[in-house]
């Protein structure tokens, strides 16, 4: 088309920027995944989780500059907590784009895009990279990488296509076409197909999964959003010269949500065609369902795949992700077992993709479990609901230490504070003093305070809650050193 770049045959190493989108709820790993947790932030078996793995793995790129993250604004203080258990310093060494909305891949790209021209040339390539997927073999990604940067040097976009192992119908696929050096020009782009359409996919060699990771330069992504997505190009444009920057941190103007919700496939790459595909074969999980985050776990002699505190007698070919109680099965096979302290999933297993329908319907009565765990992230720390009734609710609270909360108040609740370990520093009206261990301290309806932990060790509080109303809606900042407005305490 006559709006596409043209690929040129000039090579240079022009500077890589990782570009990592932290989003997406990941319903289909309901109830471990939920929307304040989703599917980067939850805990592997090994301890780690994905976004942390993702940063790992382009650490040290080749010609890898510092790394941008595209995330929710309400990831932000999640994403920063991740990083730092990496190295104190690592959250330092990312740039933060901030959407004050959701809207696909598309729009996060085209605003990673500008980002990228103005700050650092609009010859600088981008690696666009999903931070919920798992690549353990790092030196054969690097190697792909690398084909990749040089076709996009070229004036191409680059997607990433994974050499199929079996007809998934859950992927995507790419048709290849013309070989180029390193890849292949991409024919088309195919929509998840039917079991018998994936299996000639695998038979004739010439089809690849869409992996969802793609380069190109600054430039000619946003050529390509000029002419094949300009209602995606200008909100995106708008909302970045709007954008509030606070150091590392760009938070995106409200012109961002005027985009429409789609993907960067949708929008750009199923219509431009300079379009090429690097094959790879490295290993690829994208912990769609649980089925894949099933083949995480060691396998027993009866196909039993097993996490967390699990008992299977007499039992075959099941995946059970237990917490921290004991979870026991008896005489059944090929069901799915997925435990939290609030939910319980029970499934056949080769119905798994179908639990976001579970997702739907709870969003549809407006259950709060398709949002939130027992255990809450805030930046300051973490919240647990312990128990809760007809007024009343008792949480436990951790601050990290030097955090505090936003300075507050409550409509319809008093709270009582109960100092487990730590020292608590509590302003309570005019009032400011220090509760130590084994001590407490009372909060009246309608009375501005705060909670902050002075210390270096982490402040534990027990928190019984009293009152006609007990949402967390039920709050009115005035001082938040966390800069929030809209998310409760």
């Amino acid at each position: 088309m006559k709006n596409d770049a043209a690929p040129s045959t000039t090579q240079s190493t022009p500077p890589l920027v990782p570009v990592i989108l932290s989003g997406g709820t990941g319903s289909r790993l309901w109830p471990l995944s939920r929307k304040q947790q989703p599917k980067p932030f939850i805990p592997l078996p090994d301890g780690e989780n994905l976004l942390r793995k993702t940063y790992r793995r382009v650490q040290n790129l080749k010609h890898a500059g510092r790394v941008l993250m595209v995330t929710n604004r309400d990831y932000y203080f999640l994403s920063r907590d991740t990083l730092m258990e990496i190295a104190p310093g690592a959250s330092s060494e990312v740039s933060y784009l901030l959407e004050p909305q959701a809207r696909n891949t598309a729009p996060a790209i085209a605003a990673a895009a500008l980002w990228a021209q103005e700050q650092v040339g609009e010859d600088a390539v981008l690696l666009v990279l999903p931070s919920d997927h798992l690549i353990s073999d790092h030196a054969s990604f690097a190697e792909a990488v690398s084909r990749a940067m040089d076709l996009a040097t070229q004036g191409y976009l680059v997607t990433f296509g994974i050499r199929p192992t079996a007809p998934e119908t859950g992927y995507g696929y790419i048709a290849v076409g013309e070989p180029l050096a390193g890849g292949y020009q991409v024919q088309r782009f195919l929509e998840k197909p039917a079991r018998a359409q994936a299996e000639s996919y695998v038979a004739d060699g010439r089809h690849y999964w869409n992996a969802g990771i793609f380069c190109f330069s600054a430039k000619t992504l946003v050529q390509g959003m000029a002419a094949h997505a300009p209602e995606v190009l200008m909100p995106a444009q708008m909302a970045y010269e709007e954008a509030q920057v606070n150091g590392d941190t760009w938070w995106l103007g409200a012109e961002f949500a005027q985009s429409p919700d789609i993907s960067i496939d949708y929008a750009v790459m199923e219509h431009a065609e300079n379009i090429a595909v690097v094959p790879v074969s490295f290993d690829w999980n994208d912990l769609g369902a649980w089925s894949a985050m099933g083949q995480l776990l060691p396998e027993d002699s009866s196909g039993n795949r097993a996490h967390g505190e699990v008992l299977l007698e007499q039992s075959q070919d099941c995946v059970v992700y237990g917490s921290d109680r004991l979870t026991a099965l008896l005489g059944v096979g090929d069901l799915l077992v997925v435990d939290t302290p609030d939910a319980l999933l029970i499934a056949r297993k080769d119905r798994d993709q179908d639990v976001k329908k579970i997702v739907d319907r709870l969003k549809r009565s407006g259950n709060p479990l398709v949002d939130t765990h027992v255990t809450v992230h805030r930046p300051w720390g973490t919240y647990t609901v312990l128990e809760e009734g007809d007024h009343f609710k008792m949480k436990r609270i951790v601050v990290k230490p030097k955090e505090k909360l936003s300075l507050q108040m409550h409509h319809h609740r008093s709270e009582h504070w109960i100092v487990v370990s730590g020292t608590a520093k509590v302003v309570v009206g005019k009032e400011e003093r220090l509760v130590m261990t084994n001590e407490s301290t009372f909060i009246p309806a309608g009375t501005a305070h705060r909670l902050e932990n002075p210390g270096v060790i982490p402040l534990i509080l027990i928190e019984v809650q009293s009152g006609a109303y007990l949402g967390e809606d039920d709050i009115v900042r005035f001082e938040d050193i966390y800069g929030r407005t809209e998310v409760p305490a």
